[in-house]
């Protein structure tokens, strides 16, 4: 039996926040907060989400896409460290279908008063074989970064 290859890939996206450190870490770390600005499409309705963060706790968000696909996030944070640092994994699934793996790391660092530096890196897995996916390893990046800044658009609205 032929093993199904996988693909990796990293990606960093670099945020300057309009808060505080503390406020961004706390952006992350409060379940409504992170409920509200996670979503990396505005027409994709959340069904279930719960957030017990802390080393060893659990993050799982369940959405319904226009279409009727569900996606879920399944994660563990592995370290936390109060605005400074937070490292967790997660799994992708489309339909009961896991498509990915990644380990994410999300450094803060101040920067003038009142402004944050987000450094957000993943480190992705992809499962899929492109012929069924349908989709080349650099347009599932691409389309990773862009849900991703999507959301991160949103978490800079948490902050006016």
């Amino acid at each position: 039996m032929k093993e199904k290859q996988v693909r990796n890939s990293t990606f960093t996206i670099e945020r300057i926040l309009p808060a505080s450190k503390e406020r961004a870490f706390a952006a992350w770390a409060n379940p409504d907060s992170k409920r509200r600005w996670f979503a990396c499409h505005d027409d994709w309705k959340t069904v279930e989400f719960s957030l017990d963060f802390q080393v060893g706790g659990k993050e799982t968000n369940l959405v319904l896409t226009p279409a009727g696909s569900r996606h879920v996030f399944d994660a563990t944070y592995y370290d936390i460290i109060p605005n400074e640092r937070i490292v967790y994994a997660f799994g992708m699934y489309v339909n009961k279908i896991r498509i990915s793996v990644s380990l994410v790391t999300v450094l803060f660092e101040s920067e003038i008063i009142g402004r944050t530096k987000m450094i957000f890196t993943e480190q992705i897995v992809l499962l899929q074989d492109p012929k069924v996916s349908g989709f080349s390893t650099e347009e599932e990046i691409r389309g990773r970064v862009e849900g991703t800044n999507a959301g991160f658009d949103r978490l800079e609205k948490e902050f006016t």
